[in-house]
């Protein structure tokens, strides 16, 4: 998709994230840069996912190498198939990987859709149960107007839908079928707590859970049958997928030994599960470090994972397949930091005030100067460049010669680079952490 394709409202998000220094949220395919290769295979994974089959794969690449702002890219191409996505922090404290029960949980607190931002649960549902009111109609049968047999008719397809998850996973099931009267009834603060209990949620009313006929709270072991659930209901209401990231995976090797194996094992579960069928309409990515993929403190400490997850990397990277299980992504060299400018001054410009300023102030040639003299900054590492670079260029660059007329970045603007601007990997490639002030020629 080109700039001028995109809508408006898109294009200025994804610039106020650039000033901000954080990756964008939607707009990304105008911003992404070395991706084209990815584009017809992950194309493809998406389109079996639609179909009802499953996907997985694993995105390796140092820190700084775009791994997040691929991710977030491929999601962008799942919600435009009507996909619904999910992106998991994977955490020692916050979300670990070994306790799927709170993995579930973050996934339903994240899920979003086209057209509903995070948590998108309730939309899901209550379309779902409008889906099924719809065609209950469709019949015939039921006069629109007797809420009693209507309510009765949508419940009986609501089984009949949801009959393979309730033969593993009843209280799933048990739970909508609460939701449903709970809502049916006009009572809301129990059809709210039963949400949450769907989502996941601890300590959830006792009243709400004895009126659904459910007990105590989501285990480690009915996880996996509540995404199974989750994912006939999303297929239901109109989407045919469901796209989740689990991404820092690598910080299981900061863990105790006994956590790491157990997250391990739990990766391994899930992808046995995958290659078994059970989640159709799934779509697994995770990413992590080449530490991770390789060292003895990761994937290699359990061999029935690291098998799964074995890749050849030992050809030219050129001729790396997009289709494999694990995905390399390279990082930036001066070349594609200077295209990945011309992308940012481009979308800046088209939302600018004075966009014919842009383009002849900021040209290529001081697009690879302020390149150079930020990765030089950096110890010479490209690859942790990208962010820092994008949030100079936009905020203290581009805005300033929209806004000022008389302002030339190459007379009024030196590049300062301070410690506290820098995340932990860009502080450890920097030569200095004291402020350091470079003349650009």
């Amino acid at each position: 998709m080109t700039t001028g394709q995109a809508s408006e409202v898109r294009r200025r998000e994804a610039v106020d994230a650039l000033r901000r220094g954080t990756v964008p949220r939607s707009g990304l395919d105008l911003l992404a840069v070395g991706l084209d290769r990815f584009a017809a295979a992950m194309d493809e994974d998406l389109d079996t996912v639609a179909r009802g089959g499953a996907a997985f794969h694993a995105v390796r690449g140092e820190y700084g190498s775009g791994k997040t702002f691929f991710t977030r890219w491929l999601a962008e191409r799942a919600k435009r198939r009507g996909l619904a996505t999910a992106e998991i922090q994977i955490s020692e404290t916050e979300t670990p990987l070994h306790r799927l029960e709170t993995v579930y949980r973050r996934l339903t607190e994240r899920l979003t859709t086209a057209t509903h931002q995070p948590s998108a649960l309730r939309a899901v549902v209550d379309s779902w149960l409008y889906t099924l009111e719809e065609q209950v109609m469709e019949t015939g049968e039921v006069a629109e107007d007797d809420e009693k047999a209507l309510s009765a008719e949508v419940e009986r397809l609501m089984e009949q839908r949801l009959a393979d998850v309730a033969r593993t996973t009843p209280a799933f099931a048990a739970a909508l079928r609460g939701y449903q009267h709970a809502v049916t009834a006009g009572d809301h603060a129990t059809a709210e707590a039963l949400i949450a209990w769907l989502g996941g949620q601890k300590s959830v009313a006792a009243s709400a859970r004895r009126a659904a006929g459910v007990r105590g709270d989501l285990d480690h072991f009915g996880a996996l049958g509540f995404l199974q659930g989750l994912l006939t209901v999303l297929r239901d209401c109109g989407h045919p997928g469901l796209l989740i990231v689990l991404d820092e995976t690598e910080t299981l090797q900061r863990v105790r030994g006994d956590v790491r194996e157990k997250g391990l094992n739990a990766l391994r579960q899930l992808l046995d599960e995958i290659d078994a069928g059970r989640f159709p309409g799934l779509f697994l990515v995770m990413t992590g470090t080449p530490a991770f993929f390789d060292g003895q403190q990761g994937v290699q400490r359990l061999p029935p994972l690291a098998q799964r997850l074995a890749t050849d990397f030992g050809t030219d990277a050129r001729f790396d397949s997009p289709r494999a299980v694990q995905l390399r992504l390279l990082g930036f060299d001066l070349d594609r930091l200077v295209e990945l400018g011309q992308r940012a001054r481009d979308l800046h410009a088209s939302v600018a005030r004075h966009p014919e300023r842009i383009g002849a102030v900021v040209d290529d040639g001081y697009l690879r100067d302020l390149a150079s003299a930020l990765t030089g900054q950096l110890g010479g590492k490209v690859g942790v460049a990208p962010r820092l670079y994008l949030r100079k260029l936009v905020a203290d660059v581009l805005d300033r010669v929209d806004e000022f007329e008389d302002f030339d970045p190459r007379a009024h603007y030196a590049l300062t680079v301070s410690g506290t601007e820098l995340t932990e990997s860009e502080r450890n490639a920097a030569a200095s952490a004291d402020d350091v002030e470079l003349d650009i020629p």
